[in-house]
């Protein structure tokens, strides 16, 4: 099917895009629109840029940069915004300036409104503006006011491609036209080039906005006239198509053809204003009514997609009745219709209009200006000890900025040069950093559901995902909890019997909902979880269980088959670019928070600040999260390789998360940046040479300010990065995410792969098939036994002995991992952070805590494809109780057990120093046995 945009063109029409921004130069969008969209030139006004520089922050870096360099006039300030963004336009469209010579491919940007009665000021701001946007394709714009004209003129005399526009009345256009002639003849006789260009921007629906009105008034003194009604939505094209008329005498007669023999261009009607602004007229209707040679329509994006979608080109339609428009201007005077002082009251409020736009954009750049150094930015600081210098010189470097601008082009080279595998890999993985964008786009459909489950009187929903599906959702629910009358959120990422028995005793199934999330679509745990709480559904009656169930997968999964047989409620497809640890901002995590009730625009928003903050065109000593990561990477190489998350405890889950993030991107090929997370704060002296402290900020915290404080003033590097509230997660989830992708690049390896999780699941399936056949899982005998205290792998004698043995032999620069198979309750992990503690404070490493199985989709890649700096500990227990998986032939307890087992000899495997403890009696009886052992082995040495 021809495109009508394309069609246009076919027609001698260009087609400019009625719009500019800072994203829209900067994100592509430009870029696809002059490829894909047929666009050969861009119209700016004060409207225009109120909108895109009121609206979010797109502009707030370079205007910290101006005030900075000390540009503090608001006025001053705007033209350097504009300008910046006038020259990337006419920079991209620079190649259809010259593919047509000249013939299109402008931009235009328009004089400040104020002086629009101004001559004398009209030619200097012409002159000005001419001078600093300093581009051949540019078009300066004129309202065209008595004032004008002589500015009109001057300023084609002088050299320069003129727009002029607000043109509504047919006196005042023939009036413009001849501004243009004499400037090309006096040009002409001086012996100057006349290759000048220029056009007349014509409004057209306006015009019928307020002839309706005064027919509908008309109407309602005369109802039914059947003359007035006919009259209706015809004024506009009439004046439009008599304009034309106008044109084609102007610039058809024999004075013109001699400055045209000698290079001259007409000066092109463009049609301005085509969007259709009465609901009841068809959206495209001026656009298809004023098709013709030598014509330019310039629309606002949705235009342009309605005229793509539905336009119709019936040939050169703007010349092809004369006489019709001629009659309904002479109806229009017989009804009394005054179109002179219709066209003047339409200059005058366009001029107004602009004005007022250009009052309210400068009143946002004072409010900006005032506000922004309390920003992003602002909010983060590098006590980096004796690296401080180096680090900060190395983020304000060009090679810094480059990275950022590399991994916003998405150069698989940046990570793995060469390597044609990961290049594949890299390039299906980057869709996090614009997914802030698409999800905007589904705010109201992820509110209409969190609305509606809680007029279904849903009490609770779980979340059931593992890793990146779980983790994020698990920061939100902690960190929110759930807005009144929203379901409370339980987040399920454990295969643990006792975890999911109590998760099911506390929901009533009735009342109750479920997120079944999964980027594969085939997570075993998962699709466990599934089976248990779609029978219990059943079970309990509940008639549609499909309704109490909602699907987040990628396009195209096994999961998201089942969710439409069985009828969930939602499936929400998510991009499929996305790896699951970079999905914080995507459905997997903002599904839950709408079902919670928490504020997914504001975290979007904030997400959309910190983006904007690491893009490509934001100086490399302002791009947050390109900071970041360049600090991490370049203090990995200096040995201090253990980033120590410190979160306050309204955000403490955030650790687990970044712990997830860099762990899994970062830890293979033998390499690896060391996650800390949720490792309690010590004092100084218990932390080696090897740490980079990362803390977060929130409100007031003296406990945590003073031992985040202590640190530094011990010489400890620490970032500090300060959050305005809770909903600047959003704005953390990005920064890390861009931090880690940069680490990586330092790093030299993909961090979008995990080659080693598989190998995990792949011995878990075969203990599992072995269980299957034999009805028993493998077994080994202790290698040291002390009460209900068994460990397997380490050295004999006692429990302690073995333990205290295996301690010893981490090194100056290891760490040491609990890897714990447990019920992850607020006893049990209280207990492990003891031991941890002790490990740390004892031994002077760092330690790493997870609840298996959720680290394996964590920590678990580190471990088997990071540096061997770890000391591992497995640590299982006897289960209370079991519960049965439907449609499997082994329960929870065995397949926690067998992933327990997988997991162990993938670390034997890998020649990783690892034991297995496990607990037959009293879990916290047996770990409050190991703390002690670790704790007196610390005292003796």
């Amino acid at each position: 099917m021809p495109d009508p945009l394309a069609q246009l063109a076919e027609h001698g029409q260009s087609v400019w895009l009625d719009y500019i921004s800072r994203d829209l130069v900067t994100s592509g969008e430009l870029e696809r629109l002059i490829r894909d969209e047929h666009i050969t030139g861009m119209t700016s006004n004060p409207t225009i840029f109120q909108k895109a520089i009121g609206q979010g922050s797109d502009y707030d870096e370079q205007i910290r940069q101006l005030v900075r360099s000390g540009v503090d006039d608001p006025n001053d300030i705007f033209f350097a915004l504009a300008i910046s963004d006038i020259q990337r336009a006419t920079d991209m469209l620079w190649p259809v300036f010259e593919r047509t010579q000249g013939g299109d491919g402008f931009v235009s940007l328009e004089v400040a409104p104020y002086v629009a009665h101004d001559t004398n000021a009209t030619i200097e701001m012409v002159a000005s503006l001419w001078e600093r946007v300093d581009r051949p394709n540019l078009m300066i714009k004129i309202p065209a006011t008595v004032e004008g004209l002589p500015a009109i003129r001057s300023s084609v005399a002088a050299g320069r491609n003129i727009n002029i526009t607000l043109i509504f009345a047919l006196t005042m256009y023939d009036r413009v036209i001849e501004q243009y002639i004499s400037a090309l003849e006096e040009r002409h006789e001086r012996g100057l080039s006349i290759d000048v260009h220029s056009v007349a921007s014509f409004f057209v629906s306006r015009v019928d906005t307020v002839v309706d009105k005064l027919l509908q008034e008309k109407l309602a003194q005369d109802p039914g006239n059947p003359t007035l009604e006919s009259l209706l939505g015809k004024a506009a094209i009439a004046n439009a198509v008599l304009a034309y008329e106008t044109f084609e005498r102007r610039f058809g007669d024999e004075r013109f053809q001699r400055l045209r023999s000698a290079g001259a261009h007409v000066q092109r009607p463009l049609w301005a204003s085509t969007s259709a602004k009465n609901p009841n007229y068809r959206d495209v209707v001026y656009a298809e009514a004023l098709i013709g040679p030598h014509t330019v329509d310039t629309m606002p994006p949705q235009t342009i997609e309605a005229f793509r979608d539905h336009g119709i080109v019936a040939g050169d339609t703007v010349n092809a009745d004369y006489a019709d428009a001629h009659r309904v201007m002479e109806q229009l005077a017989a009804a009394g219709i005054d179109m002179e002082r219709v066209t003047q009251d339409l200059l005058d409020a366009g001029v107004k209009s602009f004005a007022d736009s250009y009052n309210e954009m400068i009143r946002d750049v004072a409010i900006k200006v005032d506000h922004l150094f309390g920003g992003l930015s602002a909010r983060q600081h590098f006590d980096l000890a004796a690296s401080t210098s180096t680090v900060l010189d190395a983020i304000k470097s060009d090679a810094a900025h480059t990275v950022a601008a590399r991994v916003w082009r998405r150069d698989p080279d940046l990570w793995k040069p060469g390597d044609a595998a990961h290049a594949a890999i890299i390039r299906n993985r980057l869709g996090w950093l614009d997914v802030t964008g698409a999800m905007r786009e589904r705010v109201a459909e992820l509110l209409a559901l969190g609305a509606h489950v809680r007029e279904s009187g849903w009490q609770d929903c779980v979340l059931l995902g593992m890793g990146g599906s779980s983790l994020c959702p698990e920061v939100l629910r902690a960190s929110f909890g759930s807005a009144a009358g929203q379901p409370v959120l339980h987040v399920l990422d454990t295969t643990d019997p006792v975890a999911i028995s109590r998760v099911t005793a506390a929901i009533d199934p009735a009342r109750a909902g479920f997120i079944v999330a999964s980027k594969s679509g085939k997570t075993l745990e998962t699709l466990s979880h599934l089976a248990h709480f779609w029978e219990v559904m059943r079970a309990a009656g509940v008639a549609q269980p499909g309704d109490h169930f909602i699907a987040v997968t990628d396009p195209g999964t096994s999961l998201a088959a089942t969710a439409r047989e069985r009828q969930f409620r939602n499936v929400f497809e998510n991009p499929a670019d996305i790896g699951g640890r970079y999905s914080a901002l995507s459905f997997f995590g903002l599904v839950p928070a709408a079902v919670a009730g928490i504020d997914v625009e504001a975290l979007l928003d904030r997400a959309r600040d910190m983006r904007r903050s690491c893009s490509p065109g934001t100086p490399a000593d302002l791009n947050c999260g390109l900071a970041l990561g360049t600090t991490m990477g370049l203090l990995h190489a200096a040995g201090r390789d253990k980033v120590t998350i410190l979160a306050p405890d309204r955000i403490a889950e955030f650790s687990l998360w970044a712990e997830q993030l860099i762990a899994e991107s970062t830890g293979k090929e033998g390499k690896g940046i060391i996650p800390i997370g949720s490792e309690p704060l010590g004092d100084p002296t218990v932390y080696g040479d090897d740490r980079l402290f990362v803390a977060l900020r929130i409100g007031d915290d003296a406990a945590f300010d003073g031992a985040v404080g202590a640190l530094r003033r011990a010489g400890h590097p620490v970032v500090t990065l300060e959050m305005a509230d809770l909903f600047d997660l959003g704005a953390e989830f990005f920064r890390w995410e861009f931090a880690t992708a940069v680490a990586g690049a330092s790093l030299r390896i993909d961090p979008f792969d995990e080659p080693n999780v598989q190998e995990s699941k792949d011995n878990t399936g075969a203990v599992l098939a072995r269980y299957e056949k034999d009805g028993a899982l493998p077994d080994e005998p202790p290698t040291a036994t002390t009460g209900v205290i068994r460990v397997y792998g380490g050295g004999s004698g006692s429990a302690a002995d073995a333990v205290r043995a295996h301690l010893e032999t981490a090194r100056t620069g290891d760490y040491v991992a609990l890897m714990a198979y447990v019920t992850p309750d607020a006893d049990n992990e209280t207990a492990l952070q003891r031991l941890r503690v002790a490990i740390r404070d004892g031994r002077r490493v760092a330690t790493t805590l997870g609840f298996g199985p959720r680290f394996l989709h964590s920590t678990g890649q580190l471990h088997k494809g990071g540096p061997n700096t770890g000391v591992y500990i497995q640590i299982t227990a006897d289960d209370a109780h079991d519960v049965p998986i439907p449609g499997r032939r082994f329960s929870f307890s065995v397949l926690k057990r067998a992933q327990a087992a997988g997991d162990l000899q993938s670390l034997r495997d890998h020649g990783r120093r690892v034991i297995r403890v496990h607990i037959a009696g009293d879990l916290s009886a047996g770990l409050e046995t190991l703390t002690d052992a670790v704790a007196t082995a610390a005292a003796a040495r």
